[in-house]
């Protein structure tokens, strides 16, 4: 039988992405003990640097009586120039499953596609579904279901907003992007979204009723070169008083961190009261609870 995967949120079914929204929240309220990944292991394998991919991944695996392992480029024979397909094939064999959070969305899929475990995107050029998962739980926590609600991104249409186009066929919610010239999301990916993704340069109209304002930074990592160009690129297009204004007036403020206070986002806006950041972050551990329960089960 072969593993599932999450590799993107078009690995789950919008039914199975509810399930998983309902038991994260479950297990957020659990205060017995429950282990069910007992004496199974996480291969962690990371090209990025990370402070919430990491810890939540390893800290769920130990709340659920299993481990985790974590390994770099340096660690590994991935390091050396090791084939990802050689290397899924051994690592596979030795654990229960594998989160990566790479450079490159093929490495994901590479490995995917020669491993005996279930792979999770941790985080890669194109996608962070984790990251979405764990931003679905929070809307779900504070709003309730998200069907029929419109989000609205505001900035670089990179892999987080990418992801957020997934989640809305995936739900049943619209999201408005707002972009820079030059910053767009994938253009497949928005013609395939069709109804649940509507595109503008106007940040003030992407937010306008908007139930969930969402952005990232303007320059993510390995883009630090980039920084002064961006920062030009996206001067219009920071999450403020004046935008979230334009928004339901119940709206949320969601941001996958870390973030930078007068950029992307206004210290007025992160840390005032439609803000659930941290509600967020925290969210990241429960959200991938849940999937790692779903993805390896008891009897597996």
């Amino acid at each position: 039988m072969n593993p599932r995967h999450f590799v993107t949120f078009m690995d789950l079914s919008g039914e199975e992405v509810r399930s998983l929204i309902h038991r994260a929240v479950e297990l957020k309220r659990l205060k017995t003990i429950y282990e069910p990944l007992k004496n199974k292991v996480l291969g962690m394998i990371f090209e990025k640097s990370s402070t919430r991919t990491r810890v939540s991944f390893e800290t769920g695996m130990i709340q659920f009586g299993g481990g985790a392992i974590f390994l770099s480029p340096r660690d590994t024979q991935l390091g050396r120039g090791e084939p990802v397909e050689d290397s899924a094939r051994v690592l596979t064999r030795m654990v229960d499953a594998i989160m990566l959070r790479t450079i490159s969305h093929r490495t994901v899929e590479i490995f995917a596609e020669h491993s005996r475990v279930p792979v999770i995107n941790g985080l890669s050029d194109r996608f962070h579904p984790c990251q979405v998962l764990a931003d679905m739980q929070t809307y779900f926590e504070h709003r309730g279901d998200i069907a029929g609600k419109t989000v609205a991104w505001i900035g670089d249409g990179n892999n987080m907003c990418q992801t957020y186009i997934h989640a809305a066929q995936q739900l049943g919610f619209t999201v408005h992007i707002a972009s820079p010239p030059g910053y767009d999301a994938e253009p497949e990916l928005i013609r395939q979204a069709g109804v649940h993704c509507k595109l503008t340069r106007d940040p003030l109209a992407a937010a306008d009723g908007a139930d969930l304002v969402v952005t990232d930074v303007w320059a993510s990592m390995g883009q630090e070169d980039e920084q002064a160009l961006r920062a030009k690129a996206f001067a219009d297009y920071q999450v403020n008083a004046k935008l979230m204004a334009v928004a339901a007036p119940d709206a949320l403020f969601m941001h996958c961190l870390p973030a930078h206070r007068g950029e992307e986002v206004s210290a007025g806006v992160i840390d005032g009261p439609q803000s659930v950041v941290w509600d967020e972050a925290e969210n990241r551990l429960h959200a991938q609870k849940a999937l790692l329960e779903f993805l390896l089960p008891p009897d597996n």
